[in-house]
């Protein structure tokens, strides 16, 4: 049967001291007081925190995850066990790739403990792939994830300017491959390059020449810097370590985005990245990428005289056959001196029967001449005395000049008379122009009784009025006599002056 309870009751079931009685109790000499768990986490913690402070892990990278707060979160993971891990954002930015499921990494850090859920972890200070082998896995996971997209389709590609006047060129400005390309391009075609600096390997590279890209890429056309008409994305040879930037997908993208022509040139012949994928042309070399930038100045020339040297020969063919033509056309025309022997002749023969006829001309006319030459001596006699009568006249301008005077002074009372005479100048002192109706001057009272209207002029204007000869018109009052105004002493014509006997008329 069972003991009944008793708390004073010691039972040493497991002989070694432990008892197993309802309520704890602490015997004599026992320093194994009960501790927390809080007090037990912090032991674990910084025990391991002591015993692993630096360690290197191997593993598959395992549910990656970006919190907002830029912190990454992971496991590590092998074929047998999992570790959780935690990259604090300061060191998550300075990754030089871009964490992935499936990635063999290398992680540096220090073990610690979760005590909220009693989980041990990695603090990642640095990560790196693991191995070349999984570099590659990790890019060809890339490539095609970004194919898919069609960020490297055939259709996208540009065609390269023939003559680009501006260069834009992302690359180190201290290394040799800027000096290749400057020197390439003095050789073969000057141009104008802008050079954009960029880190071209380590922590930051990538993001630099994306940048660059991107900035070349949204330059203005009518900018104080002129706008590049091609880009060269240009380095050296190098590991896949060194060319990795320009395998990350910010450069890849940016290339593939820009709106200028992009040219890669990242390494050497056998060297190939995703950003050569995403340009429009890949050159093997820095050098070849200015080679295939602009073509040789030299060729071009002497093509472009090639070129004129054949204008000349198309412009200069169809004479060169139209005078071939010519030259055959006329060996098939006679001789101009057998075309023009029978003209020749004939001309002699004319010319010969002109002579004759000019000279019995000449001498039929000599003849005529003879004969009135004595009629012809009579005139010439008579003109040389008419000239010597003409001579002794002595004609002078005074006598001319006596005869205008004469008829000036004769002219000169009828002038001053002339105005007097004026039939409207009586108008101005109240006197009237009898007229007819048509306007002629009535003189008589006779004339004026025989028309039936007549038309009194004034100073101002006419009247008319009737004189009552008519049946049907009434009697008009009889007009006043006119009295005629006295003439003024020298106003009215002058006595005629008897005729002056004058003198002859030399003409």
């Amino acid at each position: 049967m069972p003991r009944p309870f008793d708390e004073s009751y010691d039972d040493d079931e497991y002989g070694d001291g432990r008892r197993g009685g309802l309520v704890a109790k602490q015997s004599a000499g026992d320093n194994a007081a009960p501790l927390s768990i809080s007090e037990i986490s912090a032991l674990l913690k910084r025990t391991v925190e002591d015993r692993f402070g630096f360690v290197r892990l191997r593993g598959e990278l395992s549910g990656v995850k970006r919190a907002a707060s830029g912190h990454l979160y992971c496991a590590l993971k092998d074929d047998k066990a999992v570790i959780d891990g935690v990259m604090w954002r300061g060191n998550a930015q300075r990754l030089a790739f871009r964490p992935e499921d499936g990635v063999e990494v290398i992680a540096t850090g220090k073990l610690t403990t979760y005590p909220g859920r009693s989980k041990y972890q990695i603090v990642i200070d640095s990560m790196e792939i693991a191995g070349e082998g999984a570099l590659l896995a990790l890019l060809e996971k890339l490539r095609a994830r970004l194919a898919e997209e069609g960020l490297f389709a055939p259709e996208r590609k540009r065609q390269l300017p023939f003559l680009p006047k501006v260069i834009g060129v992302v690359t180190s400005p201290t290394g040799a491959v800027i000096r290749d390309i400057l020197h390439r391009l003095a050789d073969r075609f000057p141009s104008h390059v802008l050079v954009w600096p960029v880190l071209v390997q380590g922590e930051g590279a990538a993001a630099q020449v994306a940048n660059a890209v991107r900035g070349f890429s949204q330059m203005p056309a009518d900018g104080p810097v002129p706008r590049p008409d091609l880009v060269i994305v240009a380095r050296g040879g190098g590991s896949i370590e060194d060319l990795w930037a320009f395998n990350e997908e910010p450069v890849v993208r940016a290339v593939a985005e820009c709106s200028i022509p992009v040219i890669s040139a990242v390494g050497h012949e056998t060297d190939t990245t995703l950003c050569d994928y995403a340009a429009d042309r890949r050159a093997p070399t820095p050098t070849a990428a200015a080679e295939i930038a602009v073509p040789v100045r030299a060729e071009l020339m002497a093509t472009l005289d090639e070129l004129a040297l054949r204008k000349r020969r198309c412009a200069l063919r169809p004479v060169t056959l139209g005078r071939e033509r010519l030259e055959a056309r006329v060996q098939r025309l006679p001789k101009p001196d057998a075309i023009l022997a029978a003209k020749t002749q004939k001309l002699d023969e004319l010319t010969d029967r002109l002579r004759r006829g000019l000279q019995d001309r000449a001498s039929n006319a000599e003849k005529r001449l003879g004969s009135v030459g004595r009629p012809l001596a009579l005139l010439r006699h008579r003109a040389q005395a008419s000239s010597e009568r003409l001579a002794r006249t002595g004609l002078t301008p005074r006598l001319l000049t006596r005869r205008w005077s004469m008829a000036r002074d004769s002219l000169a009372p009828v002038s001053r008379v002339l105005p007097q005479l004026d039939p409207r100048l009586p108008l101005q002192r109240g006197y009237a122009l009898v007229k007819t109706a048509e306007g002629r001057a009535v003189t008589s009272r006779e004339l004026a009784s025989r028309e039936a209207a007549l038309v009194l002029e004034f100073r101002d204007g006419d009247l008319p009025v009737t004189t009552g000869s008519g049946d049907s018109v009434s009697p008009a009052p009889k007009p006043a006599p006119a009295v005629a105004a006295p003439r003024k002493r020298g106003t009215g014509p002058e006595r005629t002056k008897p005729d002056r006997p004058r003198q002859g008329d030399l003409f």
